[in-house]
């Protein structure tokens, strides 16, 4: 059984080996053929000589996800049973804690915390490192098998350990999940001058609400500037990115996208037309603002269309593909990357603000009395 199994995974190797172009078939062909002998080595050796007995199916799933998570954090592999549920998870019948995730040494780190949602109200921040999930180590586990323990029936209770730069002890939190639905626009005007606009992700609908709330502003005749607000939100779809940045201008490239393939490398460029009217705009940004919030907050920058206040973006830069296997499980892997008007990558670097000012408190908040980067790009707009 153990041979034929081995003799089938071969033969997978070989004609993935057999696809690559000749020349490089050519050159490599004696370094592959090595490590596909020393892997086999490692697989007999785990198999007869680990303490515990090992399933071999898990364990080719494990080393298909470790090729993908060498590449980047962000690709990785779904068996069947995973891919069918990241399906129908929006269904009601699973709950979440509302965070964007991502892994990074061997941990689970938060992108952001979305607003509104169990995680963001219990205190977890961008950039905290979830260490345990109900008491099991996440060391050593894939990014899906985390996200999987995180998930849930609605109404049940999560414990999470989390390590916190300037924390010296690790904090644990308790969250109840909840079906997680996203209101992605909120909107105010302060001192009956500043336009707020918050946004929280980049779904849908985000531009349709976002626009509606602009030309409710613009029709008060009195707004003297905007401020939008992308702290914590941690991204979306490519093309609400596109569309949302487009409100504010008049012309000008937006974006770009360059992959290996012809048809990944593509510019996106501003129509005609700035909903708000050439009026002084500032958009906050911070460590949690990840991937569409940070196309939108360099194009405007790179364009001279804004001011960006707050601290320095995620660096998610990336465009990750779900691809289809035959076993009727998936793959999601980076395909391109994004790339701002001044032809800078946003991955791993961010989007680095104009005035950095440091977020005070323990949490995130857009009350006033308590939020000292709001507060300061109201005065700037107001005078």
């Amino acid at each position: 059984m153990k041979k034929k199994y081995f003799k089938n995974f071969f033969t997978i190797i070989i004609v993935i080996l057999l696809s690559v172009p000749n020349k490089i078939y050519a050159q490599n062909v004696d370094t592959l053929y090595e490590k596909i002998d020393l892997f086999s080595e490692v697989l007999e050796k785990i198999q007869n000589e680990y303490v515990d007995e090992v399933d071999q199916a898990e364990a080719m799933d494990s080393a298909i996800n470790g090729i993908l998570q060498s590449l980047d954090p962000y690709s990785a592999y779904m068996n069947p049973k995973i891919f069918e549920e990241s399906r129908t998870e929006t269904s009601g019948e699973f709950g979440g804690l509302g965070i964007e995730v991502t892994m990074e040494a061997g941990v689970v780190k938060v992108i952001s915390p979305i607003d509104g949602t169990p995680a963001s109200r219990a205190g977890v921040k961008a950039g905290d490192y979830i260490v345990r999930i109900d008491g099991k180590q996440v060391q050593g586990k894939t990014l899906i098998e985390a996200v999987n323990l995180m998930r849930g029936p609605v109404g049940t209770d999560i414990e999470i350990t989390i390590r916190r730069k300037g924390l010296r002890k690790a904090k644990i939190i308790n969250i109840t999940r909840e079906v997680i639905e996203i209101k992605s626009v909120k909107a105010k005007i302060y001192n009956n001058k500043v336009g707020y606009l918050r946004l929280s992700s980049f779904n849908e609908n985000s531009s349709d609400q976002l626009k509606e709330e602009i030309s409710k502003m613009e029709r008060k005749k009195n707004t003297v500037g905007y401020i939008l607000d992308v702290r914590n939100n941690p991204g979306g779809l490519l093309t609400q990115a596109i569309k949302i940045s487009d409100f504010f201008l008049e012309d000008g490239e937006i974006v770009s996208t360059k992959g290996r393939k012809k048809n990944e490398n593509r510019k996106f460029f501003a129509k005609k037309g700035d909903e708000i009217h050439g009026k002084p705009l500032i958009v906050l940004i911070n460590n949690g603002s990840a991937s569409a919030s940070e196309i939108v907050a360099g194009a405007l920058q790179d364009q001279k269309r804004a001011i960006l206040l707050g601290e320095a973006t995620y660096g998610k830069g990336s465009v990750q593909s779900i691809i289809p296997l035959r076993n009727k499980g998936a793959i999601r892997l980076t395909v391109s990357k994004y790339y701002l008007p001044s032809g800078k990558s946003i991955s791993e670097i961010g989007v680095l603000p104009d005035i950095k000012i440091e977020e005070e408190g323990e949490e995130f908040s857009i009350n006033t009395s308590t939020d000292n980067q709001l507060n300061y790009a109201i005065e700037l707009l107001i005078g």
